[in-house]
């Protein structure tokens, strides 16, 4: 999804212990799902065992950054992975180089999906190793209390007509601060900006003969060069995102404005359900983008992998996706689910009544997507340690690029 999380997982340890295994003394089966964030899942396994009762669904969730490195470790050893197990579209182009590893899942299913959705979790064999589950979309999530009290519109389409491009953001953000409450930032971190400025270029990380161009890359430097420049006119309340220090940046406003995917909106209501009605949906600058979307693979080193194979049909099947939508906000890949009313005129009371709906599926439809390759999540790890060295003061932000560049590059190998 993208969408860097806590250790949030209830029964890790069960999930650890029974991922693979069979059934056991109640003749069930355990199917072990791993996650990243939240999937807006959960209702989903409970009607999935009303309908199997021989099924018992675990699920383990841990931070973006271990759940993959666990998933490459899991996969070398032949041992350990959960019965399926997500994949974030930052890595799913390092995973699909060994669809040995993983069970082919139904070629008949395409259809469903985005076209460009579906080619991108093709193995390097041509058979289809992940199913979509949602993809990113790019809006502008903000505080309307906080900048009714910085003397700013607080309507969502006066709000998105302030910024038409990044750079009228970020004069935004001066005049923000310029009368912002005490204690508040105009936007949460750079590396959270500059992830969604990224996901507007047409070439991001990798060019498509998989070779890193992030040196080479006017966009992203420009990008670079935006957000450090906001950064040192202390627009930026420094954080890293999801950590857990930006979990209490959210409890407590120390920010007014952040980076929002489709998938960000459950983030923001798990950790601040008590700010319900503050935040609204503004356009995001620039128009389009994509940061995210993940998709459902089973590895095949599971104990019940036909059992697991279904599940990950059921769940990622338009059908569950309308549900995730509806109840987490978070995007579905498969477009038949686009032309329902239900889902088009969707809106969120935690917004404001915004029409999230409308907003997400208009940015679905005109989403160009960017070829991600092999260490494209690594990468954007790296990056938003660049601007963290930068936001601490660490490094200057020529010096803390260059050195981006060299980490980069070193990722090549």
């Amino acid at each position: 999804m993208g969408r860097t999380g806590p250790l949030i997982g209830v029964g890790l340890l069960v999930a650890g212990l029974v991922a693979g295994c069979g059934g056991v003394g109640d003749g069930k089966t355990r199917i072990a799902i791993g996650l990243f964030g939240n999937f807006g899942y959960q209702q989903l396994f409970e009607e999935y065992e009303r309908t199997h009762p021989d099924i018992d669904i675990t699920d383990r969730t841990a931070s973006y950054s271990d759940h993959h490195k666990n998933l490459a470790a899991h996969l070398a050893t032949g041992n350990g992975a959960a019965d399926i197990e997500a994949v974030d579209t930052g890595y799913i182009n390092q995973f699909k180089q060994n669809p040995e590893k993983f069970v082919a899942l139904d070629q008949g299913l395409k259809d469903q999906w985005l076209a460009w959705k579906w080619e991108a979790s093709l193995g390097k064999d041509g058979t289809q190793i992940g199913y979509g589950t949602d993809v990113g979309g790019l809006a502008i999530c903000y505080r309307r209390d906080l900048f009714e009290q910085a003397g700013l519109p607080a309507d969502r389409d006066a709000v998105s007509a302030l910024w038409p491009t990044w750079e009228k953001f970020m004069e935004t953000g001066r005049r923000f601060q310029a009368s912002a409450p005490q204690g508040v930032k105009f936007f949460d971190g750079g590396p959270t900006v500059l992830n969604a400025i990224v996901g507007q270029a047409p070439v991001g990380y990798y060019d498509k003969n998989d070779r890193i161009v992030v040196g080479e890359n006017a966009d992203l430097r420009t990008g670079w060069n935006l957000v450090t420049g906001a950064v040192a006119d202390g627009l930026s309340a420094g954080l890293l995102f999801s950590t857990p220090q930006w979990n209490t940046g959210i409890k407590q406003g120390q920010f007014a404005t952040m980076a929002c995917p489709a998938w960000q909106m459950a983030k923001i209501k798990d950790q601040a359900p008590d700010t319900k009605g503050k935040w609204d949906l503004a356009a995001v600058p620039g128009g389009g983008g994509n940061w995210g979307g993940s998709y459902l693979t089973v590895p095949k080193q599971g104990k019940n992998t036909d059992k697991a194979h279904e599940l990950a049909k059921w769940l990622t099947a338009p059908e569950q996706q309308a549900k995730v939508f509806a109840g987490a906000g978070l995007l579905p890949s498969t477009p038949k689910v686009y032309g329902e009313q239900s889902i088009n005129q969707l809106t969120s009371d935690f917004f404001n009544n915004a029409p999230v709906g409308k907003v997400f599926i208009e940015a679905a439809k005109s989403l160009q997507p960017q070829y991600q390759g092999p260490k494209a999540g690594d990468i954007q790890t790296e990056l938003g340690n660049a601007m963290q060295r930068v936001e601490q003061g660490k490094q200057s932000a020529d010096e803390s690029w260059a050195q981006f560049v060299q980490d980069a590059g070193r990722l090549a190998g």
